[in-house]
């Protein structure tokens, strides 16, 4: 049972720093353009890859397959990704990650520009993908509460999205004109290219190092991951979120990266698919200048409450698929999604310890992605035997229910946010 900390006194009554205070360090800086200019070219990479797929077999299920081993490749890899990033400089970590995304993702873009691409070497490259991705989230995720003073963190936090997803809505736009226009090898290219762009603005971020055992005194990697591991275990709070975003990650990743362009081929087209998703970026934008000026003491029930909106895109698309519906439905997810990721970031940078952060995280997205490959995989099999829309219905169905079981959990609803 993890300690709820006590709210500090008169918490509505404390001067906060202003909005925009984080972006006067330049560590922060970096670190924000580098994440956002990968999110650019990641944003095309999903549809262009999707597409790319559709081309090559038209098979819902190769489909499955070449997302699902990407996220394989995540669930083996993350805990060394998290040791790596308590190891050594965090900012060096990210920048070997990018040019190693950047190096696969330049190759599928060569080998669908060229017609030369297999399912199997799309299958290996997307697992090698995977790897720079798990080694890659620790270290940028435990990085931030180095570049801020921990007043900010929540603002900071809010930046960083308000980027990220700003990059997101580009990014899904261009995608989606890309490939109805030029094809998908051209989306796979500038992925490739934003990657080792990211990689050198990651290589000008400097902070502070974390506290660090000797060479002498530093126990072996699987010693470290049993530190972490019993960081991770002993805040029920933490368990209990990633465990039911285990059931919500694999049905929301399946339902959309998987059925969303099945449903789109068959129905409104590709660019507007693209145009949905742009949408649902949109409303990621909306929620996190909202987050930005949250004041709650239970900032984590504030974000978890907000996953119940997470069902509306998967429904919508098993009900409709009349496109106004559609790109209301993703506004208000992406608004949602939002609250939850502020209030989710903020509160484990608040209550774990920086020397053990990137191992905590590397067990969250261990947790969140178990089963994504498991719902990518099965969502095309699935969809062949009960249908398109029965499977979304049934994804949307184990969504609510998840989080209905997150807030369950007394500490979940009573954690105090500690600035």
């Amino acid at each position: 049972m993890s300690t709820i900390t006590p709210a500090p006194p008169n918490v509505d009554d404390q001067p906060r720093p202003g909005m925009l205070a984080p972006l006067r360090h330049s560590a922060f800086r970096y670190l924000v353009a580098g994440r956002t200019t990968n999110m650019l070219g990641n944003a095309v990479a999903p549809i262009a890859l999707a597409f790319a797929v559709l081309d090559l077999t038209g098979s819902a299920r190769d489909l499955g397959l070449v997302v699902g081993v990407r996220s394989l490749a995540n669930v083996i890899f993350v805990l060394f990704g998290g040791v790596i990033a308590d190891r050594l400089p965090r900012h060096l970590v990210m920048v070997g990650a990018s040019v190693l995304a950047g190096a696969t993702q330049a190759v599928v873009a060569f080998t669908v520009l060229t017609g030369t691409a297999t399912i199997p070497l799309l299958l290996g490259l997307s697992a090698v993908n995977g790897v720079a991705a798990a080694l890659a989230f620790p270290a940028i995720s435990a990085m931030m509460p180095q570049t801020v003073p921990s007043s900010m963190l929540q603002q900071a936090n809010a930046i960083n999205r308000l980027a990220f997803n700003s990059a997101m809505i580009a990014g899904s736009s261009l995608g989606g004109v890309l490939v109805a226009t030029a094809g998908p090898g051209w989306g796979l290219a500038v992925d490739a290219g934003t990657f080792f762009l990211g990689g050198l603005l990651f290589s000008l971020v400097r902070v502070t190092k974390t506290a660090e055992a000797t060479a002498t005194e530093r126990p072996g990697i699987f010693a470290e991951m049993r530190l972490g591991w019993t960081a991770f275990a002993s805040r029920t709070w933490l368990w209990a979120v990633v465990a039911g975003f285990c059931v919500i990650n694999a049905a929301l990743t399946g339902s959309l990266s998987v059925l969303g362009p099945v449903v789109a081929d068959s129905s409104f087209g590709r660019t507007t698919w693209g145009l949905i998703l742009a949408v649902e970026t949109a409303g990621m934008i909306v929620g996190a200048l909202v987050a930005m000026r949250v004041r709650t003491s239970r900032l984590l029930f504030y974000g978890v409450l907000w996953c119940l909106g997470d069902v509306l895109l998967v429904l919508a698309l098993g009900l409709t698929s009349t496109v106004l519906v559609l790109l209301l439905a993703g506004f208000a997810v992406g608004f949602a999604l939002e609250q939850f990721t502020v209030a989710w970031d903020t509160t484990m940078q608040e209550h774990v310890p920086s020397d053990l952060l990137a191992r905590v995280y590397s067990y969250d997205m261990l947790g969140s992605i178990l089963a994504v490959p498991i719902g990518q995989v099965l969502a095309g099999p699935l969809a062949e035997h009960f249908g398109v829309r029965h499977t979304l219905l049934g994804a949307a169905a184990l969504i609510g229910l998840a989080t209905l079981a997150m807030l369950l959990s007394r500490d979940v609803r009573h954690l105090r946010h500690a600035i």
